[in-house]
Formats: structure tokens, sequence, C-alpha cells
């Protein structure tokens, strides 16, 4: 079994709803997106949607991954942390997102 993202999908993330994905996918990333936004609540219905294709013990394992990575990104953005090897006053070290369709 091959594992991680292909271009191809990567290239569908910004509009997922839309995309051409099963539907376990799309409920992953609204489930992700969920936990991850300023409206992070669980309701019934999200709940019984999430369930029509993830396991309990999935989404727990998920959650908290998801928390995980989004936590150490608060932490990293809170206390101004940078890679190493860049010093003020350099270009940054990556580019600015650019939206889809661009």
């Amino acid at each position: 079994m091959r594992r991680g993202a292909s271009e191809d999908l990567v290239a569908k993330l910004p509009d997922y709803e839309r995309a051409d994905l099963p539907a376990r996918t799309k409920a992953v990333l609204r489930y992700v997106d969920r936990l991850t936004s300023d409206a992070w609540q669980i309701d019934r219905a999200f709940y019984d949607e999430l369930r029509r294709e993830l396991t309990d013990d999935e989404l727990l394992d998920l959650g908290m991954v998801a928390m995980f990575f989004n936590g150490w990104q608060r932490l990293i953005d809170a206390f101004g942390i940078v890679p190493d090897r860049w010093r003020e006053g350099d270009a940054l070290p990556f580019g600015p997102l650019r939206e889809s369709g661009g």
C-alpha cells in the first residue's frame, strides 16, 4: 500500500467539498477543519455525520494528532520561532501562500 499525498490530492484540498474525493476523506477534512477553526465545537449533528465514515477510535486518534500539530504551530507562532538557518534581516525561508485559481 502506498502512503502519502499525491500532487493530485494536494491540488484538490483548497476546495475539497466539490472535489472528486471519497466521502471518508471529505469527512476527515471537515473534522480537522472544524477542530482547527474558531468554531471548534462538535455538535450532535456533526458527530453523527462523522460517525457515518469514522469510528470513535479513529475520531479520537485523528483529533489528537490534528490538535497536537495545531497546538505546536500556535506555540511556534507565539514565540516567533523561525528555522535555525534564518537570521533577522534575511529573506523569509518560505514564500507567501497563493490563493487557488490565481
